[in-house]
């Protein structure tokens, strides 16, 4: 390393294996000058590192790159960027005191394929639409990445492999070790990140086309992903030397538990494509379920969210909906009927007052003309004449609070200028004095004044 330069080494070993082997990394160990370097190494990526915080609480990046997708990509690289500087005059300067460097040179490799992953990564984020690629999973990503190249290029990958395969036992007639299971659920897991991807593709154009049923569009949804879910099994596992006759053994435990403690579960799956083949239950819908009332804003494989006017929101379990009553008052129809109650004077002129009731609902663009309003005569009051105001709504979804509130306020102003007054509680009181001896002695009294001047 002393006799060669440092950009000589940056192009000949940034992908050498055997330079950093796990015995040439526990061989520094032994002597006092790999500590040393050891702590050099750890001191360079804490202080690119607390510069890289330094440059980014200060805003430099901000007031020099006005471009969002650099100034992120930059961000990213900016504390690799740091370190392999940092590391780059370490190896010019270590080796002229007659050390080997090690721990610098792998933190220069280390840097330069940090630099590499992150790049790379947020690049695609920056390119994806919408930014489906949330900075939390490139963050994730860059950093599962970068620790796995770590492990490969000391060997230490080897050590951990070896031990992971010294775990071995049998399920049924097959052998597994734990380095197999492992790598089956990693491959499991990319295999279904990608269906998952296709799936909700597919989910969109669905929900797009109009030429299918709502239901029957949720239907095929759902029918697609578990579809996928389950090829990415079959797939992903064979690849990796796992036989898919283990998963008979685990099928067959897997009955056993639906059969005792997932048949709740299970049967709220099953209600789920029952209630939406036979389209009982539309997204939209006002339903009434355990005296809580709310529409249908979604519709999973396990349950159903109701939504009230208020905000408040219901978790049905599916299987409600197959074995209990259930009050859908949008099964035919989706307009609602809603009426209001007015009193008037006795008297006011009850036909005028009716055609007003009428003329103030049929003049909102939500109340359906057919069939058209209507206004009834429902009863003569303590106070006043009970009048009704029936009427349709067309998209009942959005509530009846606004419209009742315009359609009362209509009443209110056109009684005004028709002299139609509502009336007011009216209470007769009448003072009766049911003691009459207050009276009877004053006349007593006046009798007996008169009597001495009679006798005269």
């Amino acid at each position: 390393m002393d006799k060669t330069t440092i950009n000589e080494w940056l192009s000949a070993h940034m992908v050498s294996r055997d330079e950093f082997a796990f015995q040439l990394l526990q061989r520094s160990f032994r002597q006092p000058s790999g500590w040393v370097e050891l702590a050099l190494a750890t001191a360079l990526a804490g202080g690119a590192f607390m510069l890289c915080r330094f440059i980014e609480k200060r805003g430099y990046l901000e007031k020099f790159i006005h471009w969002h997708p650099l100034r992120h990509i930059v961000a990213r690289i900016l504390w690799p960027l740091l370190m392999l500087a940092a590391a780059a005059v370490a190896l010019v300067i270590w080796p002229l005191a007659g050390f080997p460097a090690v721990w610098l040179q792998f933190l220069a490799l280390a840097a330069y394929w940090m630099i590499m992953i992150r790049l790379v990564l947020a690049v695609i984020n920056q390119a994806l639409p919408e930014n489906n690629f949330s900075n939390r999973l490139e963050r994730t990503a860059s950093t599962t990445l970068w620790v796995c190249f770590l492990l490969w290029v000391s060997s230490v990958d080897d050590l951990i492999i070896r031990w992971m395969k010294s775990l071995k036992f049998s399920v049924g007639s097959s052998h597994l070790s734990l380095y197999t299971i492992l790598t089956g659920l990693l491959w499991v897991g990319i295999v279904m990140v990608l269906m998952m991807w296709l799936a909700k593709w597919i989910n969109t154009q669905l929900m797009r086309t109009t030429r299918l049923d709502i239901n029957l569009r949720i239907v095929l949804g759902k029918a697609v992903k578990t579809l996928l879910m389950i090829l990415s099994v079959l797939i992903a596992l064979p690849l990796v030397g796992i036989d898919l006759t283990v998963l008979s053994v685990f099928g067959g435990a897997l009955g056993v538990g639906l059969g005792f403690g997932l048949q709740k579960i299970a049967s709220n799956y099953v209600s789920g494509f029952i209630i939406l083949a036979d389209r009982s239950i539309r997204p939209n819908d006002r339903l009434t379920v355990n005296n809580f009332t709310g529409y249908v804003s979604e519709i999973t494989a396990r349950y159903v969210v109701l939504r009230s006017g208020s905000g408040q929101e219901a978790l049905i379990p599916n299987e409600t909906f197959v074995t209990s009553t259930v009050i859908n008052e949008s099964y035919t129809a989706r307009s609602l009927k809603h009426s209001l109650n007015i009193q008037v004077g006795y008297q006011t002129d009850l036909p005028q007052a009716l055609e007003i009731l009428k003329a103030a609902a049929a003049a909102e663009p939500r109340v359906q003309e057919n069939p058209d309003p209507s206004a009834y005569l429902v009863g003569f009051g303590d106070n006043g004449i009970d009048l009704t105001l029936g009427f349709w709504v067309s998209d009942p979804e959005n509530g009846f609070l606004d419209l009742s509130s315009r359609i009362l306020l209509t009443i209110w102003q056109r009684f005004r200028e028709e002299g139609i007054e509502f009336p007011y509680p009216q209470r007769e009181v009448r003072i009766l004095n049911d003691n009459p001896a207050p009276a009877v002695t004053l006349q007593k009294s006046a009798t007996a004044a008169e009597s001495p001047s009679d006798a005269a």
